[in-house]
């Protein structure tokens, strides 16, 4: 509650001193915007999947399938009376703010892109790791992300020509041996 107040109180000498600690916690999990008043629907149908490699005691590399969390997303939204708005924005607004500090290559150049990698990279492989039957670790996790625009509707749908998918593949990242 402390650090929210810090975050959202006027300017002040506390949250100057400690303004980068503040927003290191706030805003992954606290982002604020005004969106509720004037939101801004997506344009374009995102697909994030994942995959994972391990080193197996031979000394080879055990890459896995590409697993789909944007489907684990909307089957836990599509069966449930009542979702959790994290459920339905959590990965996505990951993947915006990844984009965000990114911009198209993969570089992070501040500490805030630093930390959506982070966060980014976590969520994946907890996600990953909640579903893996086996219950096998893993070191490494790539992401691929499939952007398609939205087809418009009605008449404006027969004068445009069909857009391709753009697919986006983030580089290995290392996690620890259960994932994250």
């Amino acid at each position: 509650m402390v650090l929210v107040f810090l975050h959202v109180a006027p300017p002040n000498a506390i949250s100057k001193r400690y303004g980068p600690q503040v927003n290191a916690w706030v805003y992954p999990l606290f982002e604020q915007n005004w969106r509720l008043f004037a939101p801004d629907p997506d344009s374009v149908n995102r697909r994030i999947l994942a995959r994972t490699a391990r080193t197996a005691p031979d000394g080879s590399t055990q890459v896995s399938d590409w697993f789909d969390l944007t489907d684990v997303d909307n089957s836990a939204v599509k069966h449930n009376v009542f979702p959790s708005h994290t459920t339905q924005n959590l990965l996505r607004r990951a993947w915006t703010s990844y984009v965000e500090t990114h911009g198209g290559d993969d570089e992070a150049d501040s500490d805030r892109a630093v930390m959506m990698q982070k966060y980014l990279r976590n969520i994946a492989a907890d996600r990953v790791a909640a579903h893996d039957d086996d219950g096998s670790t893993f070191g490494f996790i790539q992401l691929r992300v499939l952007t398609l625009p939205v087809a418009a509707q009605g008449e404006a749908a027969g004068n445009r020509p069909p857009t391709s998918a753009e697919e986006r593949l983030l580089p290995w990242w290392k996690v620890t041996p259960r994932g994250n």
